[in-house]
């Protein structure tokens, strides 16, 4: 079957699913794949020079706990970087096709668990609600003292005058800011108000740490909660947990699957060939797949 009988296969697929006023429910997971076309540094440390490193610094001496307590400094400067050049990409039209779909409900019924950590999924206008970002996000800042439940999401950058990553993103020719006092780091405005003096982290998952509990039980609410007649695998695979899981729990509940990637994905390949499980495949660049696929279904 060619590409274009895939596409009108899948149409119908959703036509048929949605008649009579009837919403077809959802599951999207998400990953890297969806940003790299907005130019996007993928969310796993050190993807800059492909190499795991970052000024000679490997994730392991970025992104844990361990990592921000012993040099809070070096941590926040590469994740302030990060927030730059995620600011600095726009959400494209892959973002904006789910986005559409996530406020589609007359006629869908959809749930996103994202991978990514960009905040391209909220500037394309992505309901909210419809929303679980399993490993945070950049724009997110927490109170590091325990006793504090500070939390937002912001925008702002830079978030200090220390943190200006317009005179260290050219990691070849600048030196990084020289840090002398936690004051120049961002600090909990609570804790201040209070007389204490508490930094901020980032708000993302970092090694050695659980995805939050109340994430995962959302995403198990909606697929009990659910029938789910669709899995849209969107730049993320099999080999990913928890991508691998839900794809599963889908496969077994009678689900079918549309896979938006570069390559073919050959583990979802074999539950195609092992199952009565439909797949599709639509192969390429996710910013151009998916307003092929959906963009006539969105607008009818």
């Amino acid at each position: 079957m060619d590409s274009m009988d895939s596409i009108q296969e899948f149409q119908k697929f959703l036509y048929d699913k949605t008649l009579d006023g009837r919403r077809i429910n959802v599951l999207a997971l998400v990953g890297a794949g969806l940003s790299a076309p907005s130019g996007v540094i993928p969310s796993n440390i050190g993807d800059t020079d492909g190499d795991n490193v970052w000024r000679n610094y490997s994730f392991i001496d970025l992104a844990t706990l361990d990592a921000f307590d012993s040099n809070p400094a070096l941590v926040w400067l590469y994740y302030a970087l990060k927030r730059h050049q995620a600011l600095k990409a726009e959400p494209n039209e892959g973002h904006k096709v789910l986005a559409q779909l996530s406020n589609l409900n007359d006629k869908f019924n959809l749930l996103t668990i994202s991978q990514n950590m960009d905040g391209l999924h909220h500037r394309s206008g992505h309901n909210r609600e419809k929303l679980l970002e399993f490993h945070g996000s950049l724009f997110n800042v927490k109170c590091t003292n325990f006793m504090c439940y500070y939390s937002k999401y912001t925008l702002k950058d830079p978030l200090t005058d220390s943190l200006d990553a317009t005179k260290y993103e050219d990691s070849e020719n600048t030196q990084l800011p020289t840090i002398n006092s936690l004051d120049q780091l961002p600090l909990c405005p609570e804790c201040l108000s209070n007389g204490e003096k508490y930094l901020l982290r980032p708000g993302v998952i970092w090694f050695g740490e659980s995805l939050p509990l109340y994430l995962i039980d959302q995403a198990d609410e909606f697929i009990i909660e659910n029938d789910i007649d669709l899995l849209l695998v969107i730049g993320t695979s099999h080999t990913v947990w928890p991508t691998s899981s839900y794809i599963d729990v889908i496969k077994n509940n009678g689900g079918y699957i549309a896979v938006f990637n570069i390559v073919e994905d050959s583990e979802i390949d074999k539950i195609k060939e092992t199952s009565n499980t439909k797949v599709w495949n639509f192969i390429g660049d996710c910013s151009i797949t998916l307003p092929k696929v959906f963009n006539s279904f969105i607008n009818s």
